[in-house]
């Protein structure tokens, strides 16, 4: 009796369970992100957890291994992973066009910066602080400029 009521207990919180959830299917060549959580490694290092991402990539997906199992393409930064992954800890990447950025427009030197330029000078004020006057000074920089192009 006891058993019985146990089994129809399961399965109603099984039924909302259910309706929560969708499968996931993925194809062979599709790109999905991973999720990152402490287990994955993918992160751990850092602290404030509250601004990481919550997902990288987009990863390409190399096989299906199982049902619910995936086989993705990894950068060597990730080599520390095992490259199979439930369909749980994967979502689908929809491309946009505008995700992608290009080098062009960001000129980076060869030490790996860039040169940002002062457009304007906004706002200047004397602050005091422990009897020592500091000066502050607010301008407008912009970093990509073409031609017509307005900060």
């Amino acid at each position: 009796m006891i058993q019985e009521k146990m089994r129809t207990a399961q399965s109603r919180q099984k039924s909302y369970a259910d309706k929560r959830r969708k499968p996931l299917e993925f194809s062979e060549g599709e790109h999905v992100f991973l999720k990152v959580t402490p287990t994955t490694g993918v992160g751990r290092a850092l602290r404030a957890r509250k601004l990481t991402p919550r997902f990288v990539g987009p990863h390409q997906i190399i096989q299906r291994v199982g049902p619910v199992a995936y086989r993705l393409a990894l950068p060597p930064s990730l080599s520390n992973l095992h490259d199979v992954f439930h369909v749980s800890q994967l979502r689908k990447y929809v491309h946009d066009p505008s995700h992608v950025v290009e080098l062009d427009d960001v000129p980076v030197k060869e030490n790996l910066t860039f040169e940002k330029l002062p457009v304007a000078m906004v706002d200047h004020k004397l602050k005091e602080l422990r009897g020592k006057s500091i000066a502050l000074v607010k301008v407008l920089m912009c970093f990509l400029m073409k031609e017509g192009w307005k900060c």
